[in-house]
């Protein structure tokens, strides 16, 4: 058994999000382009005298240690999933992202304890397949997060195939401080008469930097923004305040929101744009990222 293991568990970002009604099964059917950043929550194994769940960081107190967070959810399918004789452990979530965010928070935080304690225990490639029918099970993102590289998304979420090739991404993500619950967001997406769609836009042939992504990304949309902007007025006022900013390429909601992002040409004005947001907006969440992209 391993020491202390340590993970990150990206923030995801939808840079679109078509959306269908609601269908007999009860879901949802959408396209994504999902994409991860390199900020987001850690999740920590440690050798403990008894099993241990725990969690600390800035947004840690809205959360509950219980049975019901995906982490804990994670570990005990694992360990059902691979029974045998173990030294017990602490598992840590340190959550460092916005609570009900739409940046895939718990879905990340699932997937990267599934992968910590594959090492932690000493799981091989054999394994692989398990860990993936456990993050379907989990929930819809949880498979992409397992993966956590650009993919394009469709069914509930969890139909993952290849994405258009775009270049590594400079981005700004803002949160305004509020909660938007994802049920919430779709009731209301629902009571609206679901006015958009699951069929994905055309995807064109590769494109090599920031700008032919945004030219792409404007013939998109995120279906959530709308009901989403209604039940919080912040999430508006955020997203008119980055498309006012010169830096920026493009803007969205990300997922059923709160958090927007902004595309940016290249680091500098990344950083530039997240310094000048956090000091204009002391109670926003404010980070200047990279996004991994697929041009390889």
């Amino acid at each position: 058994m391993s020491g202390v293991l340590k993970r990150l568990a990206p923030a995801k970002v939808n840079l679109f999000l078509h959306v269908g009604p609601l269908a007999a099964d009860g879901y949802h059917p959408l396209s994504s382009l999902m994409v991860f950043a390199d900020v987001g929550d850690e999740v920590r194994y440690e050798p403990a005298a008894a099993m241990a769940f725990e969690i600390t960081g800035p947004f840690g107190a809205a959360l509950g240690a219980d049975d019901d967070n995906l982490v804990v959810r994670a570990r005990d399918r694992l360990l059902e999933a691979f029974p045998g004789q173990r030294p017990a452990f602490r598992l840590v979530l340190d959550k460092r992202l916005p609570i009900a965010a739409g940046i895939g928070g718990g879905s990340a935080d699932a997937a990267a304890a599934l992968l910590l304690l594959k090492d932690a225990i000493g799981l091989g490639a054999a394994a692989d397949a398990r860990l993936e029918a456990i993050a379907r099970d989990l929930g819809s993102d949880v498979p992409a997060c397992l993966a956590a590289l650009p993919t394009f998304a469709t069914g509930r979420g969890d139909d993952l195939a290849d994405p258009p090739l775009f270049p590594d991404l400079d981005v700004v993500l803002v949160n305004p401080g509020v909660p938007s619950p994802t049920g919430k967001v779709y009731r209301a997406y629902d009571d609206a008469g679901a006015p958009g769609g699951a069929e994905p836009p055309a995807f064109p042939g590769p494109m090599t930097d920031a700008r032919a992504l945004a030219a792409f990304l404007a013939g998109t949309r995120n279906d959530l923004e709308p009901p989403a902007v209604a039940l919080n007025p912040a999430i508006g006022a955020a997203l008119d305040v980055l498309r006012a900013q010169p830096e920026s390429l493009f803007v969205r909601m990300s997922g059923s929101g709160a958090t927007c992002f902004a595309i940016a040409a290249d680091a500098n004005a990344a950083a530039a744009l997240a310094a000048r947001l956090a000091a204009a907006h002391p109670g926003w969440w404010v980070r200047s990222c990279k996004v991994k992209g697929s041009l390889g």
